[in-house]
Order: C-alpha cells, then sequence, then structure tokens
C-alpha cells in the first residue's frame, strides 16, 4: 500500500500553493500526526494562478480515495488518491500533487 497522507504530509496545488489539511479526528495517527481522510478540510494558500482573472486554487476536493483502509466510515488517503485543486467559482484548476506521505503507523 502506499504512504498514508496525514496532516503534516506535503502538498501543493499545480500552480505551487501550499495545501494545509484540517483533520477532523486525532486518533489514528503516523509518526505524531493524524492521518487525512477525503472528507477532511483540505485549504489552498498561495496559488498564484491568474490566467485571465484571479481564479486561485482554494480547497482540495479528492475524487480516489484509498482502495482499501480507512480508519473510520470516511476512506483514507494515499499516494495513489486523486484530488483536484478547485477556485472559489468551483472551476477545477487540476490535480494536486503529493510530495511526501508517511508508510509507518505508531498507533490506532
Amino acid at each position: 500500500m502506499s504512504g498514508l497522507l496525514t496532516a503534516a504530509s506535503t502538498l501543493t496545488c499545480p500552480h505551487g500553493g501550499s495545501v494545509t489539511a484540517i483533520p477532523s479526528q486525532g486518533r489514528m495517527r503516523l509518526n505524531g500526526a493524524p492521518v487525512v481522510l477525503a472528507t477532511d478540510t483540505f485549504v489552498v494558500a498561495g496559488c498564484p494562478f491568474v490566467p485571465v482573472s484571479p481564479q486561485p486554487c482554494v480547497l482540495v476536493q479528492w475524487q480516489l480515495p484509498a482502495a482499501r483502509g480507512s480508519s473510520t466510515a470516511a476512506p483514507t488517503l494515499t499516494q495513489d488518491s486523486v484530488g483536484f485543486c478547485v477556485a472559489a467559482n468551483g472551476a477545477v484548476q487540476g490535480s494536486v500533487l503529493i510530495h511526501a506521505a508517511d508508510t509507518s503507523v505508531e498507533g490506532l
């Protein structure tokens, strides 16, 4: 299985903005950081995307969470998960880039 995503994982929008996960649970952790779920909030900050009018990425919507494994009723996310960065007007701006994930579970 690919590495699980945690609140400490490094994610960016396709334009270089930073993605911050806001975990809804804290029970399942990897290296001290909460595992994030497909239903958690992922906020994008610092996206410089300005094609014709400013449309920076502001959120991530997950379309393909982990095929197996869940810490709750909501699916977990791995390096293989697919999420799309979305502008405030709902326009899809591209796929979230996952740069780092964790592979060692500390506890449940």
